[in-house]
């Protein structure tokens, strides 16, 4: 994060690897563990407008990381990304949305889009922007580089959140415990 006078006020590194194996769209292999060692801690940036939650593109299949966020202050929630064409096409818009109605928070997702030179990779591209109770202000599309601009309303953070107070009503609870069924014996 760089502040209005260029200076870096805070840093995140990445804490989620994309070690993935896409088989079944096109046998994609990533392995970003083999490049890059992950961060070890969540962060979050004071704005002049709000508290913003920083994470990155795989963070965002990991919801518990979004309602920590939210619960240490967060308003707003940055997820620049670099999505696959495949993993976006399923899941982008789905996540980007569970994770602002989950934390009744903003979520701003810049996202690479096109082919990436020197390789086959396709990213998918559509950066978003995301109200806290689910819509989509903005999605600036797919198909070439660019940028959006979305009107945001901080007051919309404490609406959604006063209507739907999930964030109040988290528990603790015991880890899960696996119970076996017996299948009776077949009358003889």
């Amino acid at each position: 994060m760089i502040d209005g006078q260029g200076a870096v006020v805070a840093r995140y590194d990445k804490i989620h690897m994309f070690d993935v194996e896409l088989a079944g769209v096109g046998g994609q292999s990533y392995r970003e563990s083999s490049t890059f060692r992950p961060g070890e801690r969540s962060v979050l940036a004071e704005t002049p407008w709000g508290v913003l939650g920083m994470t990155i593109c795989y963070d965002l299949r990991f919801p518990y990381l979004y309602r920590d966020l939210a619960h240490a202050g967060a308003v707003m929630l940055s997820i620049p990304s670099s999505f696959t064409v495949p993993t976006g096409q399923a899941h982008w818009h789905t996540l980007m949305r569970a994770r602002a109605i989950e934390t009744g928070c903003f979520v701003f997702a810049p996202a690479q889009v096109g082919t990436h030179k020197g390789s086959n990779r396709k990213t998918y591209g559509h950066s978003i922007a995301v109200a806290p109770w689910g819509e989509v202000l903005v999605d600036a599309g797919g198909e070439k580089a660019g940028f959006a601009i979305a009107d945001i309303d901080l007051a919309k953070v404490d609406d959604a959140r006063k209507m739907v107070p999930a964030l109040q009503h988290d528990r603790k609870y015991s880890a899960p415990v696996l119970h076996k069924a017996t299948v009776p014996k077949a009358a003889e």
